[in-house]
């Protein structure tokens, strides 16, 4: 069944389709924050993509657990150019008002629409991961992670600069436009690929076949320590949802829109070098350990990058950000595919996305409006300007970079918290004992 041939293909395949959801959600998020000038409705986005990704995790998963994999990958781009193409002929039909009213019903609706087509290819990415698993030597995984990293850091950068300049110069229209003659792309070569036989799913008792969630749990709860390194990501995404809420409109509050892009574009260049040294070098003996260390450093760097008003601090800190976070996720990706037994493995990859994912709608929802609504007021008022007036600023990008501050304090002591834990212990052991 393995066929590391064709990974690169597939890979690229789904670097196209990357491309295409991470562009619309940018131009998006840009387009929003432009239109409005509304924290609360940056992070109203971002809760409600949250929020689909949550409910659509297992389902997904459970998707791709029973169905060959590239069936299933089609059906994910068909469904997200049938989305794509609705909210295209929104924007052509609508008049230009409609976009600048925050509370206008058809705005709302251009939102769920949009983000429905953006969610829907995550189905690619849980095929992605397992296709890892079936297509590659066991001894070749965390490398092939590390690659699947690389290319997403790549397309994070080209998107980075194409979203800012589309919305800077062009508009919305555009954005979606170029979405779906990408996402026809796909399509048309995706079905030009030959996948190999799937026989292991011809073997499976009809209990596996079943999309139950209790299930999935029992399968998480019979290995040792992974409910934990489940919880701790989960955790760190409710933190997350900080970021996601407001770092856009913190970005767009310094600098032009183009800017923004360019810097995003410029900082995912550490993205790219670490997923590569991933891919050449893989995560060492210890996994586990390397999780959380890496998790540690990116807190600390959460709590520096806000303490002035500055686009240079935020693309340093970004960088160190990018630089990070590819071996965090190529870390949990490896853990899981060495812990859990390949007939399992889709199953948790969805029930893991939607734990992950389960605490940053709340946060997403609640970060927006008490940031727009009741940090951005105090710190401009008398009481406000009493503590921070002289060191720190009391103006809105001032009120956003102290919430990331505290954001990044909790998620550092959090950390710590978890290297003393027994669950720690039994997952680095596990893993350890699975490698022998």
């Amino acid at each position: 069944m393995q066929n590391p041939h064709l990974f690169p293909h597939i890979l690229i395949n789904t670097a196209i389709a990357g491309f295409t959801n991470m562009l619309i959600w940018f131009a998006i998020t840009f387009w929003l924050y432009l239109e409005t000038h509304s924290v609360f409705m940056t992070g109203t986005l971002g809760g409600v993509y949250l929020i689909l990704n949550l409910f659509g995790g297992i389902w997904f998963g459970s998707l791709v657990d029973h169905n060959k994999k590239k069936p299933i990958m089609l059906i994910s781009s068909v469904t997200s150019l049938f989305f794509y193409s609705i909210s295209f002929l929104m924007l052509w039909i609508f008049p230009a008002s409609t976009w600048i009213d925050m509370w206008n019903p058809w705005l709302w609706l251009f939102i769920l629409i949009s983000t429905i087509g953006i969610v829907v290819g995550n189905i690619r990415m849980i095929a992605l991961s397992t296709l890892v698993t079936l297509l590659i030597p066991e001894d070749g995984r965390d490398k092939a992670n590390g690659q699947i990293g690389a290319v997403n850091g790549l397309v994070f950068t080209v998107v980075s600069v194409f979203s800012g300049l589309i919305i800077g110069r062009l508009g919305m229209e555009w954005a979606v436009g170029i979405g779906i003659f990408s996402t026809l792309l796909v399509i048309f070569h995706l079905l030009s690929l030959s996948f190999p036989a799937e026989t292991h799913l011809d073997d499976r008792h009809e209990e596996d076949k079943k999309i139950d969630l209790k299930w999935t749990i029992q399968i998480i709860a019979g290995i040792s320590g992974l409910f934990g390194m489940i919880f701790f990501a989960m955790f760190n995404n409710f933190l997350g949802g900080v970021f996601m809420s407001l770092m856009d409109a913190y970005g767009l509050s310094l600098v032009l829109v183009e800017i923004w892009g360019t810097v995003l574009a410029i900082t995912s260049i550490g993205f790219i070098v670490w997923w590569t040294v991933v891919g050449k070098y893989g995560l060492g003996k210890n996994p586990v350990r390397t999780l959380l260390l890496v998790n540690l450093i990116m807190w600390i760097i959460c709590m520096i990058f806000p303490v002035i008003s500055s686009i240079w601090l935020v693309g340093i800190g970004f960088f160190g950000f990018m630089m990070l976070s590819p071996i965090a996720e190529s870390a949990e990706q490896t853990i899981m595919q060495k812990v859990v037994p390949l007939e399992r493995q889709w199953r948790v990859f969805g029930f893991g996305q939607s734990m992950e994912n389960i605490a940053s709608p709340l946060t997403a929802f609640m970060i927006g409006p008490l940031t727009q609504f009741l940090v951005i007021p105090w710190l401009a008022s008398p009481a406000g300007n009493d503590i921070f007036s002289g060191w720190w600023g009391t103006t809105p990008d001032r009120a956003m970079a102290l919430v990331f501050v505290l954001a990044g304090f909790i998620g550092l002591i959090v950390t710590l918290i978890a290297f003393r834990t027994q669950s720690y212990d039994n997952l680095k052991k596990n893993y350890l004992q699975n490698a022998e």
